[in-house]
């Protein structure tokens, strides 16, 4: 597992313990260095900016050697903290910032001042080889089997177009929930994996014990798309309420959409109403279940602490 990521930054297995929205924390990725892997965050999961950087001090004092952590930035127009999140990241310094949903130009020229590398999440080839001619360190390849915001295109016919036409490592995100899943991955040409779900039944993870025994109850099969939480297709478990509200835009939305002039609106409302009912869900207990994940969470069969969910991955086929 001596890949180009793992030399990169420096860890002992090239695994990234993925952003999770409302999900991950620092608790989780101080658990990540110590075992030998990355860990990152969504910059959006702290209220303020003082909160993100006593984040970022916190890492910086807990962090180790073999381990390396990192943040997460949606960098389009919908996310008004993103030009100040970058400031506190760039001011506090961390390994990396993986880039999300937008042009990472800025990112990057403010991230290379800094010393700090630049991953970007890409779904397809187009945008791989635009942000690659724009200075990013390494690509994530967001896959089909990705939980959140996925890909269209599967791991394999994805990672091996980009390994083929692009310079700077692959990194896998999508369909990663035991060793094989990574060996796997690799063997298509990837220098690592973004691994999220497996994480989200961890007892480090900052979500209601019944979001966590979700990841537990449900599998694979009962992965849905949706379109419901940000406009733009996610992948959530199907509870009961998911059913219920079904997976589709409502009719008004799909016309609005179709107006250029409206349809960023459309898209930030959607967006807001969408991440207010995933935050209640994750945080309390509610009928409305919207929770995401991932089809990996077909692995998880039991809440456990980060270092045994790690070690399942790099040491054991199963749980």
């Amino acid at each position: 597992m001596k890949t180009r990521l793992a030399q990169m930054l420096t860890i002992t297995y090239p695994i990234i313990q993925a952003p999770m929205f409302l999900v991950s924390n620092t608790a989780m990725v101080i658990e990540a260095m110590r075992h030998g892997i990355a860990g990152c965050i969504p910059a959006l999961n702290y209220r303020t900016l003082e909160e993100l950087r006593m984040s970022l001090k916190e890492l910086k004092s807990e962090k180790v050697d073999g381990g390396s952590f990192g943040f997460n930035l949606i960098v389009n127009k919908s996310n008004v903290k993103y030009k100040s999140q970058l400031k506190v990241i760039c001011e506090e310094g961390c390994d990396f910032i993986i880039t999300s949903l937008g042009s990472p130009q800025e990112t990057i020229r403010q991230a290379h001042k800094a010393g700090i590398k630049v991953f970007c999440d890409v779904v397809d080839l187009k945008f791989a080889l635009k942000v690659e001619a724009l200075g990013a360190d390494a690509i994530i390849a967001v896959n089909n089997e990705a939980g959140g915001h996925r890909g269209n295109s599967t791991p394999e016919s994805l990672i091996k177009e980009l390994v083929s036409h692009c310079n700077i490592p692959v990194i896998s995100a999508g369909g990663v929930g035991c060793k094989k899943d990574i060996e796997q991955m690799l063997s298509y040409g990837a220098e690592g994996v973004s691994v999220g779900s497996p994480f989200i039944a961890s007892t480090e993870a900052n979500v209601t014990n019944e979001y966590k025994q979700a990841c537990v109850d449900y599998g694979a099969e009962d992965i849905v798309v949706t379109e419901r939480i940000s406009g733009t297709p996610c992948t959530v478990i199907n509870t009961p309420y998911v059913k219920k509200i079904g997976t589709k835009q409502s009719g008004i939305e799909r016309v609005l959409n179709k107006n250029k002039k409206l349809k960023k609106w459309v898209k930030m409302i959607r967006f807001s109403i969408g991440m207010k009912a995933t935050k209640n869900a994750a945080k309390k207990a509610t009928y409305k279940t919207v929770w995401v994940a991932g089809p990996s969470i077909e692995y998880t069969k039991s809440i456990l602490p980060i270092s045994t969910i790690i070690n399942r991955l790099v040491t054991d086929d199963s749980d």
